[in-house]
């Protein structure tokens, strides 16, 4: 009776009196809690192809201490010996090494230390990979399971997209500034093991679940991407040069369509491209335009009234203003007898300052302001730049020329093709747009971009401009490489001859020709630049790859070609 009353008493005190406690202890000691990834967003253009997206990969161990010959057992029962030299090929012909380096990691790691739990060896593996392992049933390899991202296109937009880290932080592009859209957050899950160590069935259960990040949706067409990569790297290698830009974008509403450049990162292989490559350079990398930045004053002095199409200038190979600054044109001639449109056609330098003399540099300073440079764009891009344009009163002389015609100052790639959409879209810049917004996992949509325009121009100035630059495709010193059948087309060339960083001049040049079409109602601005080109040292060197991807543009886009015929405004008197 005795000892039955001592077990009646243990087993209150350990099922009603002590229960809590003792089941805490219990289920402290067999518990484990296991990480849920959250899957982190992707990244797609504008019709919804990925650019970026996330996968799981597998990154393999093993136990050298525990490495020994085992049993496998067979479809059918058969059970048969696998040595370790076996297994160690089996493994090395699904993850891509020998035998060989196999042993040699487990023999390494047992070298170092004869109770060894942990050797590794290969990382990232995929799905299929995976399966093959475990298919191989060895004891002593082990995978630990990790989120990884997939770029499927390579080095197509890999310099909008960007890349992330090893330990997967993003660190260039969209990647890094719509971090806030695509992280994601990892959830826990906890279960009950057993003497095994694996989990009992049915004691799984969810402490926090893992959240999804949100998808980034691109303006860029991935096809149009690829196409504009592929035409700029064939020119680039054809011309020598050492970089080069294409950027598209959509007269009415400012969305860049392709941002392509060469040479261009591949987020996959990051280490594969030299570092100065791995960024955007359309949008971190000033450089002085040149004459493209003619017909920004051109439509300033419209629309001031100081000017027209066919406003009279005489024209000579050289132009010494009072002031003492000296201004010369790229190619040597007499007197030509020039029209506003024939300043255009013929670039001519010592044109435009003559006319440029009309407005104050004050105004002139305003309208550059207006047209966005020295400011950032609206796409708020990583590192982006904006372009250097100082002060009207810090202007000496020369400088007050040398802006007329796009030198003296610095612009990006993005801040070119958004002046001129100021112009495509009868004088309203809009804000460039890179991204369309962040569609959260529930459906919803935020980091919608500002569509908001500001007026530079009135719709007269704008229209009487883009008439004028019609005249250098069938006027100018490029023949019929800008000319696309069927359709008008308006475009002005640049070179500029790059500076030395302490006043003088290298010799070195960056080249660009930047359009659009059609020129009666413009919906596509395509701009082309071109650095450092050795066979061909002007902005010829840019003609063909922007004829190529302007007329790739209005098929994909199924533009109507033009039905009515140019102004024709006369370059001559």
């Amino acid at each position: 009776m005795a000892v039955f009353a001592a077990f009646v008493v243990r087993l209150i005190d350990i099922q009603i009196v002590n229960a809590s406690q003792l089941q805490a202890d219990a289920a402290k000691k067999t518990s484990s809690e296991l990480t849920v990834y959250g899957e982190r967003g992707s990244i797609v253009d504008t019709n919804g192809n990925v650019l970026a997206g996330s996968v799981m990969r597998y990154d393999l161990s093993v136990a050298p201490v525990n490495v020994n010959e085992f049993s496998r057992t067979s479809d059918d029962g058969e059970k048969t010996k696998v040595s370790v030299e076996q297994a160690a090929s089996e493994i090395a012909d699904i993850v891509g090494t020998t035998g060989k380096k196999v042993l040699d990691i487990i023999d390494g790691a047992l070298a170092d230390n004869p109770e060894s739990l942990y050797a590794p060896l290969a990382k990232s593996i995929d799905v299929d990979q995976y399966r093959e392992i475990d298919a191989l049933d060895v004891p002593w390899l082990y995978a630990k399971k990790h989120p990884a991202r997939l770029y499927p296109n390579g080095a197509v937009a890999g310099n909008v997209v960007g890349f992330v880290g090893s330990d997967r932080t993003p660190l260039a592009g969209v990647e890094l500034y719509m971090d806030s859209c695509l992280q994601s957050q990892n959830g826990v899950q906890a279960y009950q093991r057993g003497k095994d160590g694996v989990a009992i069935p049915g004691s799984m259960r969810t402490v926090e679940p893992a959240q999804n990040g949100g998808t980034v949706k691109l303006t860029i067409d991935s096809d149009l991407q690829w196409y504009a990569q592929q035409r700029l790297a064939e020119q680039v290698e054809a011309t020598h040069g050492t970089w080069g830009i294409v950027t598209v974008m959509e007269a009415a509403t400012g969305k860049l369509r392709a941002v392509a450049e060469y040479p261009s990162v591949d987020p996959s292989n990051v280490s594969g491209t030299a570092a100065a490559d791995r960024g955007s350079r359309a949008f971190t990398t000033p450089y002085e335009p040149g004459s493209t930045f003619k017909t920004l004053l051109a439509a300033s002095l419209i629309d001031a009234g100081l000017a027209d199409p066919t406003t009279h200038v005489v024209a000579d190979g050289w132009y010494h203003p009072s002031n003492g600054a000296e201004i010369k044109d790229s190619f040597a001639h007499g007197p030509m007898n020039l029209t506003l449109t024939g300043v255009l056609a013929e670039s001519s330098n010592t044109g435009i300052s003559q006319l440029g003399e009309r407005m104050s540099a004050k105004d002139r300073y305003e309208y550059l302001k207006k047209f966005g440079v020295g400011s950032k764009s609206a796409v708020g891009f990583p590192g982006e730049s904006s372009g250097l344009l100082h002060p009207w009163n810090d202007w000496d002389n020369q400088t007050f020329y040398a802006t007329m015609f796009g030198q003296g100052l610095s612009t990006t790639a993005i801040q070119d093709v958004s002046a001129y959409q100021a112009l495509a879209n009868g004088g309203v810049r809009l804000p460039a747009q890179l991204v369309e917004g962040c569609i959260q996992p529930d459906g919803t949509v935020t980091d919608v971009p500002s569509s908001k325009g500001t007026r530079v121009v009135s719709e007269k100035a704008a229209n009487l401009t883009v008439e004028m630059l019609e005249s250098v495709p069938t006027e100018g010193h490029f023949g019929t490489t800008l000319q696309i059948p069927g359709y008008r087309v308006a475009a002005k060339s640049g070179t500029a001859q790059q500076g030395d960083g302490s006043g003088g001049l290298k010799s070195t040049y960056i080249v660009s020709m930047t359009g659009m079409a059609p020129a009666e109602n413009p919906e596509y601005i395509v701009s082309v630049t071109i650095a450092n080109p050795t066979t061909i040292r002007s902005s010829a060197a840019a003609a063909p790859t922007f004829q190529q991807v302007m007329t790739q543009v209005l098929k994909s886009y199924d533009v109507p070609p033009s039905t009515e015929p140019a102004p024709n405004w006369p370059t001559r008197f």
